[in-house]
């Protein structure tokens, strides 16, 4: 099971309450974090872009993560610390970050920091908890792996003892090939040979992540990776066909987006050796059909919908947003175009959700206040920020449910703040996330009058995906992006995707789970549905989703 199930939002407010803010200063950066009571500063900081030297995956027997204590109150140090630090340094203050908790807002100083990776860890307590299995006798480590659209999830794993060794995310290379996958497809069709092809930037990203964590948590590499027993990846269908070099038309062929597509490595034992995983089982968990790919299949595993006895809605949003309606007999699936809005990318000044990304947008009085991640510098919106000003716009009437100003506006767009370039949004980007909400409701709603459901008859609603992480419902509500279901009702896992994957990896009897989910699954192609269409325009204003009757 997964931990933070279903519970998941309760527990992200309550660890914000425990938490404690620290301010870490180096040469070169300073950076507010919350550290929650059950993280180190090492941990915290490994979720950002400064992050301490590290070889020992946080034991304190390396002695690599040296951090100064300039204020605050902490931890005694730890016998890790009498061990590798000496009196005076402890007197000065010196401590390793890996053994460090903050009892009271503090600062710190870094003077060492880490070289900079585009790699960063994971919360595990959205992840899969796993139990030891003896019969791994042999190349005992694996990998899952989430291969989305914008980001590339993964974690390292101790199949044996059942032991996470690290999780981290990163930014999927191909973005510089194109935000949406049928972008990315046809630069695969009619790239040059000159170009780096767009599988093998994925298969180089999987490995370096690979590397990191090995780099940074174990302190060793090339027996790890030698001792690799298997590698299982999920992802969308078409960043699965990309990764495993096929060059053919099926998923341009509406007749075959409700039949299974095949992805399967061009050749394994290349990938072995490119990864020096010589003993390693690649396995690509294959997709349900057309655009549902098996990101969506772990995301049912994750969350065991199909084993409840309620109505369930689940929605993966993203470039290519995977919907599934759970009717506690049949499992109705669909896919539409979420394109570049739920990624934050695409937009003017969009982003994924990094650093220096708008998360969170309020007003006091006439003013927008401003949320950004890492309370870094305004660098444009993640979608979360985006939803949250479009919300407060069409409140304070600025913005009309149209979606059109009601003012004409400067070519430097809407500006939240006028000293910040980056808070500006245009009509453009506006039109762009209407029409992703638009297709998205229009399916949810389409769904459940298939299943001679309403949305009172749903018991929970599942958001999947990062995009999750920092919504707030109600402006969700507001804007029509979400059924109007009490928030109790809700449930957020961010990384449901990998959670999934990391279950299949470990779990003997989750095999038998996947198969019982796509034997059950009906898949519906929207675009052969006439109604949808009128739905998709009831759907566009900027509005909490209608309620409308089912044909």
């Amino acid at each position: 099971m997964i931990r933070s199930t279903p519970q998941q939002a309760t527990l992200a407010q309550t660890s914000a309450t425990t938490a404690v803010l620290a301010t870490v200063r180096s040469d070169h950066q300073t950076l507010c974090l919350a550290v929650p009571s059950s993280q180190s500063v090492r941990q915290a900081l490994d979720t950002t872009d400064l992050r301490v030297r590290a070889a020992c995956g946080g034991l304190g027997s390396c002695g690599a993560c040296l951090i100064q204590t300039v204020s605050g109150d902490f931890n005694p140090p730890t016998l890790a610390e009498h061990q590798k630090l000496l009196p005076e340094d402890l007197a000065n203050g010196m401590r390793l970050a890996c053994q460090l908790r903050p009892r009271t807002n503090c600062e710190l100083y870094l003077e060492h920091p880490a070289p900079h990776s585009e790699w960063k860890s994971l919360d595990a307590s959205q992840l899969y908890q796993a139990s030891a299995n003896a019969a791994i006798a042999d190349h005992v480590y694996g990998v899952a792996v989430d291969l989305g659209t914008t980001h590339i999830r993964l974690s390292l794993w101790n199949r044996q003892s059942g032991r996470r060794i690290a999780s981290r995310y990163s930014i999927n290379p191909q973005v510089a090939c194109g935000a949406d996958v049928l972008t990315r497809l046809d630069a695969e069709r009619l790239g040059n040979q000159e170009t780096i092809p767009i599988g093998q930037q994925a298969r180089s990203a999987i490995i370096n992540g690979v590397r990191d964590i090995l780099s940074r948590d174990m302190g060793e590499i090339t027996p790890i990776l030698t001792d690799m027993g298997k590698v299982l990846i999920v992802g969308n269908t078409a960043m699965l066909s990309l990764l495993c070099g096929n060059h053919d038309d099926s998923l341009y062929q509406p007749e075959n987006w409700q039949l299974p597509i095949t992805c399967q490595p061009n050749d394994s034992h290349a990938w072995q050796q490119a990864w020096r995983m010589p003993h390693a089982d690649i396995e690509i968990a294959q997709p349900l059909a057309g655009f549902i790919g098996s990101d969506l299949l772990a995301d049912l595993l994750a969350t065991d919908i199909t084993e409840q006895t309620q109505p369930t809605l689940l929605a993966d949003f993203g470039t290519n947003t995977e919907i599934a309606l759970w009717d506690g007999r049949e499992l109705l699936v669909t896919s539409v175009p979420g394109g570049p809005a739920f990624e934050g990318v695409g937009m003017r000044n969009g982003l994924s959700a990094e650093t220096g990304a708008i998360c969170k947008v309020s007003r006091l009085g006439e003013t927008f206040q401003l949320q950004t991640l890492g309370d870094a510098p305004v660098r444009g919106f993640c979608a979360s920020g985006f939803i949250d000003a479009i919300a407060l716009l069409v409140e304070t009437k600025q913005l009309k449910p149209s979606g059109r100003f009601s003012q004409p506006q400067p070519e430097t767009g809407y500006l939240l703040q006028a000293d910040k370039r980056k808070s500006a949004i245009f009509a453009s980007d506006i039109d762009i996330f209407q029409r992703a909400k638009a297709s998205t409701a229009a399916a949810m709603s389409q769904l459940l009058c298939l299943a001679n459901l309403t949305i009172n008859d749903l018991n929970t609603l599942w958001i999947c995906g990062s995009f999750g992480q920092h919504l707030d419902l109600n402006s969700a509500y507001r804007v029509g992006l979400l059924p109007p279901v009490t928030a109790n009702r809700v449930r957020l896992l961010p990384n449901a995707s990998l959670a999934g994957c990391e279950k299949l990896l470990l779990n003997p009897a989750s095999q038998s789970q996947l198969h019982n989910i796509v034997e059950r699954a009906k898949v519906i192609n929207l675009g052969g549905v006439f109604a949808y269409e009128n739905r998709f325009i009831d759907n566009l204003r900027l509005q909490p989703m209608p309620i409308t009757e089912c044909d």
